[in-house]
């Protein structure tokens, strides 16, 4: 019988392969069958059907283009309006986003959000939409964000091109799937992809600047959106860039130095002027014949 004792003995060998067999384990995890297919494929570029068909909260008609026909940048979410989950998250950060930003929906840029359960009705979507609204509480919110139903075909066809992985759980009645905040330019191609539930007001607004090429922002904006940012993927946000700001400084700096030397050498040239003025004598005044001063 083996006692506690020369259990506590075992080789340290072994209990170190143990551990380095569960630290392989857990670098090279495996994606289980149950998710596959699910989440956020980054499309950039690619065009976003604009003749897609769907229902809006007040139940109209409507296609994804009728809101991509004023110039705007579009912000575009994907959700269900009976989620009890991440759907709620995410519109309730994007609410709390839109209220810190300094633009305003409906008015530098659209909001469109579309429920990916073909089972939901317009009164449900009016129902979100009035609920988020009143704590936007911005004028032109009530044209600038709008909550959409459709049929499956067209849900599937959006969910498709935006690379929107997603799947109904018939044991639940639930989907599953992801949280994305899709930013598109005017013209409906996919800009910008900001994969969270939270969301920094500087980080959208960059996007929204970088999506509508030029068309909206300040020019300091997209300075700074040229020269100083630069989106990096892993971080879901702009950063300095500083190979950007580092060829900046150096092009400024070269001008910025020669006109300093110029400064310095009228200073110093004007400063020698006066000293030379300063040790000339004084001459005396011419004198007649006589010795009368002339006149």
């Amino acid at each position: 019988m083996t006692s506690i004792r020369s259990i506590s003995r075992a080789p340290a060998a072994a209990v170190l392969a143990a551990c380095c067999w569960c630290a392989v384990a857990a670098a090279q995890p495996t994606v289980p069958t149950d998710t596959e297919g699910i989440g956020i494929t980054e499309n950039l570029g690619e065009q976003v059907p604009l003749d897609l068909q769907f229902t809006d909260e007040d139940g109209r008609p409507v296609t994804l283009a009728d809101y991509f026909n004023e110039g705007k940048p579009v912000m575009l979410t994907l959700v269900y309006y009976a989620c009890p989950g991440i759907c709620n998250a995410l519109l309730n950060g994007l609410t709390q986003t839109l209220g810190d930003m300094q633009w305003s929906a409906g008015d530098q840029f659209q909001v469109v959000t579309v429920s990916i359960d073909p089972t939901e009705t317009p009164d449900l979507a009016g129902a979100k939409k009035r609920s988020y609204l009143a704590f936007y509480e911005r004028p032109t919110a009530e044209t600038g964000w709008r909550f959409l139903v459709g049929e499956q075909s067209q849900i599937t066809a959006l969910a498709d091109a935006v690379g929107f992985g997603y799947r109904y759980e018939e044991r639940t009645g639930l989907y599953t799937h992801a949280a994305s905040l899709m930013i598109c330019t005017p013209d409906g191609r996919l800009s910008r992809y900001l994969t969270d539930v939270i969301f920094e007001p500087e980080t959208v607004q960059l996007a929204l600047t970088e999506a509508s090429t030029g068309a909206v922002g300040s020019p300091m904006q997209r300075f700074l959106l040229k020269w100083c940012y630069t989106y990096d993927p892993s971080a879901g946000k702009y950063v300095v860039a500083a190979r950007k700001v580092m060829v900046f400084g150096g092009a400024l700096f070269v001008p910025l130095m020669a006109a300093g030397l110029v400064v310095l050498w009228r200073h110093d040239l004007k400063r020698r002027r006066l000293q030379t003025s300063q040790l000339q004598p004084a001459r005396a005044p011419s004198r007649g014949v006589l010795g009368d001063p002339l006149t």
